[in-house]
């Protein structure tokens, strides 16, 4: 890995990005002060200015190679999507001009027909539109010139992810700056959200992985006996970087600094083969362009190292999946972090309101949220002693909770402070012990100034987790506003603390900073009344509760066709994804691995056969033995290989989109289970050349 064959990260940084930098450098004072007013504000682009954005952005992007441009989108694939026009314009001479207008780069017309929809288009109604998103700057890659974009169809109803995650920081906004004015904040005009996504991946080498038709067509291994070392060593995380990985590392972070993504961390994680990265935090909408671009630039960057990057949530089988930790704050245009305590934050009644709204909306909406990191690889992760449990809880530390403790008692405690700790050797610095210990079992965790969602999988868009978060906050800041309004500025306090009592007393249940890995939280949170949704089939129906489709609808984020919509496509991909895992499996068993089980027993029995001989009739007992449980294994594989293939064709008979999810998650999904126990127990007594594909020991611990 070269150190000084590359420019200065401070020139690289943003390099290929159409940046606020830029645009001031490029555009007329009045165009770039039309263009930040609309990001500010969200007013509306006239043509005249969106025309010289475009001959500066055209302009900017031919230097340095562009020839086309595409609209980028992020429809409900759980992908991006793009369509490539060339700048050429052809004149009669033969020549052609290099052309960019305001409507070209405000407008697209993808076909809609083709992506999901739930039931909003028609296959015969193909017309959709993309719309300029100045909010989210735009990018060259791979010689496009690429333009951040909301997708909606021909009627209005949004068909991606970017449209109502805008609406719903608007919605947030508008509700945060009505309630700062009335505790004093007039300066404020306008509230973002912020996002630090922590992104979580395997590596594994490519030959392998193109050698595992479960890794290659569902992203996870459907077969795979336990290597003799998992991660019980505990070696792995935090360790030091292989020269193969952190070669990727390094070309990786380049990739994305060009892009203007702040990557910060990177890092080994507990499971061998498994990394993490981290970026700085960004305006909510960034960040989640930023993240999917981030996982676009892992797999291109991987392959280019000879790797293959996986972002399932569960690769792997009896080691840690993989996730994608969605840290979150709110802050306001005069820069003040609302989830930021202060020196006092038992007086801080700012802080104080916000947190108490945030705890309430997590409380009264969990079942959605829980919702909104619901996908089939998910369900394989959560409630496993490595990730969250399905059960939402929020945990404060104690310090914040006794603070909350005596404003809901109506006493008054602003924390002890840090102290020093004593190292024990005079060499060592001063050491401060924060207030409060971490809680990594937590699903949502106040962690300093931010709350860390860490339920989202790794392959997720955290659109949808933030979308639901500001929604619900939003939600909850109205309720507090409507209730203080109209008292008079000598009350106000008095009577806002009141109101955040009583919301402090009806949502407490949501608080816990214990072991959420425990059977006994289980039990308590059962007790208390907390939902514990295990799988998607079990959580989607919450989505169009009559509850549900209120807080949206009443906020403007999404309408109840919308709504309904994203339930039908969000069961169906999690129906598909069973689908086709299960005749993955019936394929491997069948062509690949049935073969090789038959073909070692057959030397086994010939081993025997000749042992026999040449010991006079001798017994031999190993070979037997292995026989006995081989035969045993192939038998129950082959009914179980057959139950599979036949409750594989119900599911698909059935019409009915919530029926078929459970049948697939109760029966199938079962059937794939049992059968690839049998698979796992006799491929640990195979040996490794008899197999068509690599082992758990080859594949987790083959980088060098």
């Amino acid at each position: 890995m070269a150190a000084m064959d590359i420019k200065p990260i401070q020139e690289m940084y943003g390099s290929m990005v159409f940046s606020d930098r830029v645009m001031k450098d490029r555009l007329p004072k009045d165009i770039y002060q039309a263009v930040r007013k609309t990001i500010q504000n969200g007013t509306h682009l006239e043509l005249d200015v969106a025309n010289a954005v475009a001959a500066a952005m055209k302009e900017w992007a031919t230097e340095r190679g562009a020839t086309h441009f595409t609209h980028w989108f992020q429809p409900m694939t759980g992908l991006t999507a793009e369509k490539h026009d060339s700048f050429i314009a052809p004149e009669g001479d033969g020549s052609v001009l290099l052309e960019f207008s305001g409507k070209e780069l405000v407008k697209g017309e993808p076909d809609a027909s083709s992506f999901p929809s739930g039931g909003l288009r028609a296959t015969f109604e193909a017309r959709g539109y993309t719309a300029w998103d100045p909010s989210s700057p735009a990018f060259i890659k791979d010689g496009s010139l690429y333009i951040p974009t909301a997708f909606i169809s021909y009627g209005g109803e949004a068909l991606d992810k970017k449209t109502p995650l805008l609406r719903s920081m608007e919605a947030l906004s508008l509700q945060a700056v009505k309630v700062l004015r009335l505790l004093g904040d007039g300066d404020v005009t306008r509230v973002t959200t912020t996002i630090g996504s922590e992104q979580e991946y395997f590596l594994i080498d490519k030959e392998m992985y193109l050698r595992r038709k479960d890794l290659l067509f569902c992203g996870r291994t459907l077969l795979g006996a336990p290597a003799p070392k998992g991660q019980e060593m505990e070696d792995h995380y935090f360790g030091v970087l292989k020269p193969k990985v952190a070669a990727f590392m390094h070309d990786l972070d380049e990739e994305l600094w060009k892009l203007g993504i702040p990557a910060k961390t990177k890092h080994n994680e507990v499971a061998p083969a498994q990394h993490e990265l981290a970026p700085v935090f960004e305006t909510a909408n960034i960040a989640v362009d930023h993240n999917q671009l981030m996982m676009e630039m892992m797999k291109k960057v991987a392959d280019r190292h000879g790797f293959a990057c996986l972002l399932h949530e569960k690769p792997f089988e009896g080691i840690n999946g993989s996730g994608k930790h969605n840290n979150w704050s709110i802050q306001t245009d005069t820069g003040i972090n609302l989830l930021n305590p202060g020196k006092h934050p038992g007086g801080n009644l700012r802080f104080l309101t916000f947190m108490t709204a945030v705890i309430s909306a997590v409380d009264e909406y969990a079942d959605i949220l829980r919702v909104s990191v619901a996908t089939a690889g998910n369900d394989h992760r959560l409630g496993g002693n490595e990730a969250p449990p399905a059960i939402i809880s929020i945990f404060l530390g104690d310090e914040l909770t006794a603070i909350l403790d005596a404003l809901e008692n109506g006493g008054s405690f602003d924390g002890a402070g840090k102290t020093q700790m004593g190292t024990g050797a005079a060499v060592l610095p001063h050491i401060m012990r924060d207030t409060t210990d971490r809680n990594r079992t937590s699903p949502f965790a106040f962690t300093g100034n931010k709350f860390e969602f860490r339920m989202p999988g790794s392959s997720l868009s955290v659109a949808n987790a933030n979308i639901v978060l500001n929604t619900a906050v939003a939600d909850v800041l109205e309720s507090i506003y409507e209730e203080i309004k109209d008292v008079p500025a000598e009350e106000l306090e008095d009577r806002l603390k009141d109101v955040l009592r009583k919301k402090l007393a009806a949502h407490r249940r949501i608080l816990f900073n214990g072991n959420g890995y425990t059977d006994e939280w289980v039990r308590e949170a059962e007790a208390r009344g907390l939902d514990n949704l295990k799988s998607v089939p079990e959580a989607m129906p919450r989505w169009i509760s009559d509850k549900s489709i209120s807080l949206f609808t009443r906020h403007n984020i999404l309408t109840r066709e919308e709504m309904l919509s994203r339930y039908e496509i969000l069961l169906e991909n999690y129906c598909k994804t069973i689908h086709i895992e299960s005749l993955t499996l019936q394929e491997m068993v069948r062509k690949d691995f049935s073969d090789a089980l038959v073909n070692y027993m057959d030397t086994l029995a010939e081993e025997a056969l000749a042992k026999k001989k040449l010991l006079s009739d001798a017994p031999c007992l190993m070979e037997t033995k292995v026989l006995s449980v081989l035969d045993r294994d192939a038998a129950a594989i082959a009914d179980l290989v057959g139950k599979l293939a036949e409750d594989t064709k119900q599911a698909e008979k059935i019409e009915d989109i919530q029926e078929a999810a459970e049948f697939y998650h109760g029966t199938v999904l079962r059937d794939m289970e049992q059968l690839r126990a049998c698979a796992d127990d006799a491929e640990a007594l195979i040996p490794d050349g008899y197999l068509p594909y690599p082992t758990y020991g080859k594949v987790l611990f083959s980088l060098r």
